[in-house]
């Protein structure tokens, strides 16, 4: 019996200038290797060169079912992959992200790595990180359903205007009462996105917790805590103004303070595809440029 050929869905953001031909190649790539290729229309919509017409591609929408992905590849910065988890949803396909700009802490792989990249792909010389998500549950439907986030969850006030107070609790026991700017519960993955900008410290992947962080508290000694990712996370809304914006990565969604939310670690995972001789340690390490010193 044959090997199917690899179905691997793609999803991306725009492309200009001289990504066009990294992305052509890119493309040329897997179709020498008779890859069934799915593609985002959302990402199909930037792929107008006429190269792009010789390549055999299905599209998909988001909420269709990818369940029978072998792998999905998303070409990009972080938020493109933030987003292609939106697509895969529960399947927990393994992801790759491939870098199209600078190095991000999600998709590590360089524009120069992919050629190696995909071959490590195909040969199934690879490891993946499984990275907690955490899924919000609320009496009103949110999101479209997509209820769930590999790096964080927000609650932010909506306007200039006057802070709010978030009443957090942990397991049914009050946490604290935030005056605030408002709160963010992050992923160890989300640790180094929003959270590390308010202060927050760095959490190991596999660290089996959430950081739940300040943002511009009006107490300068509310810090940010780490606790268990089996923890249910609640919250109490009160301020001036009746609107707040919530968050899921980088979806925003509207509500009012009847809104009842409940944060929690989801059933499923995210697998990261890691290259041969990457770590998380390596990716801090380049990212933050740890070890840079101008005295050395």
């Amino acid at each position: 019996m044959t090997p199917h050929p690899m179905r691997i869905g793609i999803h991306g953001k725009e492309v200009k200038g001289q990504q066009i031909k990294f992305v052509e190649n890119f493309f040329a790539l897997l179709a020498e290797r008779k890859a069934d290729l799915r593609v985002s229309s959302k990402f199909l919509k930037h792929l107008k060169s006429p190269r792009f017409s010789q390549f055999k591609i299905k599209s998909f929408d988001l909420g269709e079912n990818l369940k029978g992905l072998d792998a999905f590849i998303s070409l990009g910065g972080d938020g493109t992959l933030l987003d292609s988890i939106t697509y895969i949803g529960k399947n927990e396909t393994p992801i790759m992200g491939i870098n199209t700009g600078r190095m991000g802490f999600l998709a590590t792989i360089s524009r120069d790595e992919t050629e190696k990249a995909i071959e490590h792909l195909f040969n199934g010389t690879f490891q993946t990180e499984s990275r907690t998500v955490l899924s919000l549950e609320s009496d009103k439907l949110l999101f479209d359903g997509l209820n769930f986030a590999l790096n964080d969850f927000t609650i932010i006030k909506k306007d200039t205007s006057s802070m709010i107070n978030i009443h957090v609790f942990v397991d049914n026991e009050l946490l604290n009462s935030y005056w605030a700017d408002g709160i963010i519960v992050s992923t160890p993955t989300g640790s180094t996105g929003y959270s590390l900008s308010c202060g927050g410290p760095l959490l190991y992947p596999r660290s089996e917790s959430f950081v739940i962080t300040p943002v511009s508290p009006h107490n300068l000694t509310a810090r940010p805590i780490v606790v268990s990712d089996n923890s249910k996370i609640t919250f109490h809304i009160e301020g001036r103004s009746k609107k707040f914006l919530i968050s899921l990565d980088s979806r925003v969604e509207a509500i009012d303070g009847s809104v009842n939310l409940k944060i929690k670690k989801s059933k499923f995972k995210v697998h990261l595809i890691q290259m041969p001789g990457q770590h998380y340690f390596k990716t801090l390490r380049q990212k933050l440029n740890w070890g840079l010193d101008i005295r050395n």
